[in-house]
């Protein structure tokens, strides 16, 4: 018996932001609701001020493989021409511990899995009815997380803000291209906040970007940028200001999410997985405030590694060794 290595070019040919990877981010939230996860915190090691190391995983009952991701975040690396983060999957058999498959995808299934995460929440969360949608950031994931949600909502136009202005114009030139809908600079970020129906905040910040005066009925927030302690998007407020507060996994949400920063118990407190099972009721009034607070999961992992498997084995992928 061997081991499958499949290289990022390699899944690229067969996996993309469509409904079927979406459906398998989204079963990873059922999972959890259903109390069929083993699913141990973030090991998170720190390296220096500007690089670390994490390593998320998962087991699912009644799933027959189990997946480990193992990513870097290295933020010195652009001056050396290398790329800030990377990451490799392994992907065990669930009955024999064998490692079945290793995925070199350097962030791919990473990025992917974590904009379909923020889609699954737009699809539960969001208005039905959404004109303009507003990013912050021009990263990575402010690219996916878009491009994701327009799966579940159709929108007509784009707003985003960012501190690089080179950065902006990039970006809305080439989302303009993959959406097809005229994506737009906003001079600050309160002007996009104020504007749009949903927001999704995609930044590595540290201090709160979004102050609770501009929250305004009717937003839905899609907040993914805080993932670790430290980290902060939104004001203390802004989650006091929200009718409904979703998380991937609240406990998680506590130490390294939004939700690090409240001081008190909210009682409209919930996990997505809950929303998705059925075992919590949502109905969306058509002026609510929802924020759903993500910090990835392990079990998105092993949800996006055990597609990526089974469309690799179908189109004859990847190296035996």
């Amino acid at each position: 018996m061997g081991t499958l290595v499949v290289t990022e070019s390699e899944l690229r040919t067969c996996l993309s932001i469509d409904k079927s990877a979406l459906a398998a981010v989204e079963r990873a939230f059922r999972w959890i609701a259903e109390g069929r996860v083993s699913m141990p915190p973030v090991m998170h090691i720190t390296v220096d001020a500007e690089s670390a190391v994490d390593t998320k995983g998962a087991f699912v009952d009644g799933i027959d493989h189990i997946a480990v991701k193992i990513a870097t975040g290295f933020f010195r690396n652009p001056t050396i021409g290398l790329p800030s983060c990377s990451s490799i999957v392994a992907l065990m058999n669930a009955k024999t511990g064998v490692f079945d498959c290793v995925f070199l995808d350097n962030g791919f299934l990473m990025d992917l899995r974590t904009g379909l995460a923020g889609a699954v929440a737009g699809k539960y969360l969001a208005p039905q009815n959404v004109h303009t949608v507003g990013v912050l950031g021009t990263g990575v994931q402010a690219r996916y997380q878009i491009e994701s949600l327009s799966l579940v909502r159709s929108f007509e136009r784009l707003l985003v803000f960012g501190r690089n202005s080179t950065s902006v114009s990039k970006y809305c030139d080439e989302m303009a291209e993959r959406l097809g809908i005229p994506v737009e600079p906003c001079a600050t970020a309160e002007e996009m906040v104020r504007t749009v129906q949903t927001i999704v905040t995609t930044t590595p910040a540290t201090k709160a970007v979004i102050p609770a005066d501009w929250i305004h009925s009717g937003l839905h927030i899609t907040a993914m940028g805080s993932d670790l302690p430290g980290k902060q998007e939104l004001e203390a407020g802004v989650l006091d200001r929200a009718d409904f507060i979703v998380c991937d996994v609240i406990d998680q949400c506590r130490i390294g999410g939004e939700l690090q920063h409240v001081t008190v118990e909210h009682k409209r407190l919930h996990d997505l997985g809950s929303i998705i099972a059925g075992a919590q009721r949502f109905v969306r009034d058509p002026d609510a405030v929802t924020i759903c607070d993500l910090t990835g999961t392990g079990a998105q992992d092993t949800a996006i590694a055990v597609e990526a498997y089974a469309r690799v084995k179908a189109a004859g992928l990847g190296a035996m060794l």
